[in-house]
């Protein structure tokens, strides 16, 4: 899968990214990243993108000519029309169903915007979706770009090491993910519990599922609802026996 971010700040995204699990997609060929300066495509002499706002107001705005020629420098190069990503506090909140959904796509393109925003007639023309990553304002679209490009790649087929470990993720089946334990067996006088070491598939699929309920219930109760809404008793019953043969 290839990521296309477009911005101001081309170092930091891909420093952000060259890490860990991503580094070593990277380097198998599984996704790429480019990160495309904005900067590079302004007619301005001085390297200007932005400028006062019509109608007054504080601060400046990112202008159309230079985001349009950056993403134009993109798409020109692509097979088909991709789908561009604007990260701004009004879009719709990034889920992991939304992350799903993007990591379908061969190409994604991201455009972070900075000051006040971007020149409302680009957008138009360009953007497809506009995402946030929750109710809250940042400096500039990068980090939320970075966001989300992490949580995309760990749903591209080989980026994890254990195929099994995105399916149990908190969120991937609706729920909060369940508490989790390594060796030792006992640490500071806590034990692990002892069906985790039964060896029994069923009761511990059960166990996991009884204590994700128990947690989303806790922590997220909007969650809690939508899910016992959607998995009636019996059904809960079957997904574990489904999961976790005996």
């Amino acid at each position: 899968m290839n990521f296309h971010v477009l911005t101001l700040f081309p170092d930091m995204v891909m420093q952000g990214l060259d890490t860990s699990i991503l580094r070593r997609a990277l380097d198998r060929g599984l996704i790429r990243i480019e990160a495309v300066n904005i900067r590079d495509y302004t007619d301005n002499k001085h390297g200007k993108v932005d400028d006062y706002t019509y109608g007054g107001g504080a601060g400046l705005l990112m202008q159309a000519q230079p985001v349009y020629d950056a993403w134009k420098s993109v798409q020109d190069r692509l097979p088909s029309k991709a789908r561009v990503v604007y990260m701004t506090p009004q879009g719709a909140v990034f889920n992991q169903d939304m992350a799903a959904e993007f990591s379908a796509e061969e190409d994604l393109i991201f455009l972070c915007g900075h000051y006040e925003g971007i020149d409302e007639r680009v957008l138009e023309e360009i953007v497809t979706d506009e995402v946030s990553i929750g109710d809250y304002v940042l400096t500039g679209g990068e980090l939320p770009a970075m966001v989300m490009i992490d949580s995309i790649s760990r749903l591209i087929p080989g980026v994890l090491h254990n195929g099994e470990s995105a399916g149990t993720d908190s969120f991937q089946n609706g729920l909060l993910e369940y508490p989790q334990y390594s060796r030792p067996e006992s640490w500071h006088g806590k034990n692990v519990p002892g069906v985790l070491l039964s060896g029994d598939h069923a009761k511990v699929g059960e166990w996991r599922l009884a204590q994700s309920l128990e947690r989303t219930k806790e922590r997220r109760p909007d969650l809690y609802e939508a899910y016992v809404k959607a998995h009636p008793p019996q059904e809960r019953k079957r997904r574990v026996k489904r999961t976790n043969p005996s």
